[in-house]
């Protein structure tokens, strides 16, 4: 086991002071978590009335809201973490889905119905998907064949533009972010049939030959009967570990922003910092 403390704070600069709309931060890590969180501290300057809520999809988060103007806004997250190691394979899933393709049963298709809607349908996609036939049989290993299929074809890119290309954009350039390759998936996999969603969170990699490291990350999860939701990182292509620490999940990237607000008309300016150090314990 290995103990974990990260900071992570976000600054926003405005070029004059302006109104803030009510802001939620989404920057809980879930409860169902591997990871366990022995401390939260969430603090945000300027002062503020701020309020805990749940959205529909379990997800915790802080909204504020602000009197006055400002023309600064800043945002600190500590976490104390215990990071146990995780086998992604130690799953047991069902019988009538030990392998791919199969159907959900009923009852379940219809709890899963907003993780089954498709909002992707150019050609270049439909290729695509056609292509992955040849990856069908046992169903966790049609997934590792998937996953990495994905990250192969998708070279990664730091892209600092908000929002998620299109599958398609995604697709013919053979680039994206984080959360443009792991939208793809969640597209691939529901026009599979394959229940999916998306997921923002925290990714801690410790060891590492430029050491530990923390940053926001993005991936996706589909759901197999017996097993649940299974993670799968599209820029490593690996299933998901400790290390995963999922902060928000929705059908789509547009229900999981870490942050989101509107400002007055100004010009703005962002930047982040993450501090992470770790030890072992017993």
């Amino acid at each position: 086991m290995t103990s974990v403390s990260v900071k992570h704070r976000i600054d926003y600069s405005y070029d004059h002071k302006v109104l803030l709309s009510p802001h939620r931060f989404r920057l809980v890590p879930l409860p169902d978590t591997h990871a366990i969180i022995e401390e939260y501290n969430f603090v945000l300057w300027p002062a503020n009335s701020l309020y805990w809520q749940h959205d529909v999809y379990g997800n915790k988060l802080a909204r504020a809201d602000f009197a006055n103007k400002t023309d600064f806004m800043s945002v600190e997250v500590t976490l104390d973490i215990k990071l146990n190691s995780l086998n992604p394979f130690d799953v047991l899933v069902d019988d009538e889905a030990q392998r791919f393709p199969f159907l959900y049963p009923s009852i379940v298709k219809n709890a899963l119905l907003p993780y089954l809607q498709i909002v992707d349908r150019s050609s270049v996609l439909t290729a695509f998907v056609g292509c992955t036939e040849k990856f069908h049989g046992e169903t966790l290993s049609f997934l590792v064949k998937l996953n990495q299929h994905v990250s192969n074809h998708i070279r990664y890119v730091h892209r600092l533009e908000p929002g998620v290309q299109s599958c398609g954009m995604t697709l013919k350039t053979r680039t994206g972010s984080c959360r443009d390759s792991a939208w793809l998936m969640v597209q691939v996999l529901r026009r599979l049939g394959l229940a999916s969603r998306f997921v923002s969170g925290y990714l801690i990699q410790l060891g590492t030959t430029s050491g530990d490291s923390v940053e926001l990350h993005a991936w996706a999860e589909v759901f197999i009967p017996g097993a649940g939701w299974i993670g799968l990182d599209t820029t490593s292509g690996l299933f998901t570990s400790e290390g995963h620490i999922p902060l928000a999940i929705g059908p789509g990237p547009e229900q999981v922003a870490p942050v989101e607000g509107l400002t007055e008309q100004c010009s703005a300016s962002m930047t982040y910092q993450f501090k992470i150090e770790s030890s072992k314990c017993l």
